[in-house]
């Protein structure tokens, strides 16, 4: 682990935090992620986590039926797949039949480039939000592909279909020039996972420092106003070094000190809501997203301050 990013919160208060974790879960979340807070924090059983998460899982091997809350309708859609993905990876079982399945349903949902786009043309107006529009042709994504081609990777998984998502991904990553920040998480996500170890290294220290001088992270959470909105992002919606490097391991944790990781790490913890709850900082459009997303937030912060030795409970 880097260096002393900040001193550990006493064992009574992680035990609090959980425990209030807990009960705003309990309270507020899906079945899928009472599952896998049970899993992570609980001592649970992954098979239950397996269970619910099939239950989004469509016929043509894709998930789909608002996985991703910000896409609603029963419609397989490369966000859904980017988030299973994540959970079976966190579960180690990313492999197997319905892997090989999913990979056949990226091949019929890829763009021209082999790639994925941020959301496939719906036959019927499903519900969902306005920052994922799916025209008649979009374009490929690094927001989606990264995140699925990093994860299959790191899983040593063996498709057709990733060869030329894999080249997607290098080019538009090496590219990068004017990037968003959630353009910059999905090529982090597959910096961490992509065997090449070396060329990977060097595109993320490009990154970082395309990171730092364009200000896409929040320094000195004390001074969060200063720093720039991207364009179409919600008033607030900044993203800090923890959202970049999720875990020490991470390519993107080089770009940071091991000062401004703990500032912002001190920011995540305390971030925790009077319900228990982590708060979502991109814009609310229906009320059951913002609703079902709170708990995903809860759960990756509590994840990504345990990774960096913040043990709650």
């Amino acid at each position: 682990m880097p260096g002393d990013e900040a001193s550990a919160p006493a064992p009574a208060a992680a035990t609090a935090s959980l425990a209030r974790a807990e009960q705003f879960i309990w309270l507020t979340a899906r079945v899928l992620e009472q599952r896998r807070f049970a899993y992570h924090f609980l001592g649970g059983d992954a098979d239950p986590v397996d269970t619910a998460l099939g239950s989004y899982l469509g016929e043509d091997g894709g998930y789909g039926h608002a996985l991703d809350p910000d896409l609603r309708g029963p419609l397989s859609q490369p966000l859904h797949t980017a988030h299973a993905l994540r959970i079976l990876d966190g579960l180690g079982r990313c492999s197997g039949r319905r892997i090989e399945r999913l990979c056949r349903h990226l091949t019929r949902i890829s763009t021209p480039e082999g790639a994925l786009p941020l959301a496939v043309p719906a036959p019927r107006g499903h519900p969902a939000a306005p920052w994922h529009p799916a025209g008649d042709d979009p374009p490929a994504e690094l927001v989606t592909t990264g995140p699925v081609v990093g994860v299959l990777h790191r899983n040593r998984i063996w498709d057709a279909w990733l060869f030329r998502a894999t080249e997607f991904c290098w080019e538009r990553v090496e590219g990068l020039r004017h990037p968003h920040p959630y353009e910059v998480q999905g090529a982090v996500a597959f910096l961490d996972g992509v065997p090449d170890r070396a060329r990977a290294a060097a595109a993320a220290d490009r990154l970082g420092r395309l990171v730092r001088e364009r200000r896409l992270a929040v320094l000195d959470p004390a001074r969060r106003e200063e720093y720039p909105l991207s364009p179409g992002y919600a008033p607030g919606e900044l993203l800090f070094p923890y959202d970049y490097a999720r875990r020490p391991e991470s390519a993107a944790r080089s770009w940071f000190t091991d000062e401004e990781m703990g500032r912002s790490l001190d920011f995540l913890a305390a971030e925790q809501q009077p319900d228990g709850g982590w708060p979502v900082r991109r814009r609310a459009w229906a009320p059951g997203s913002t609703l079902e997303r709170r708990p995903i937030a809860t759960i990756e912060a509590l994840l990504t301050l345990r990774a960096y030795g913040r043990p709650a409970g």
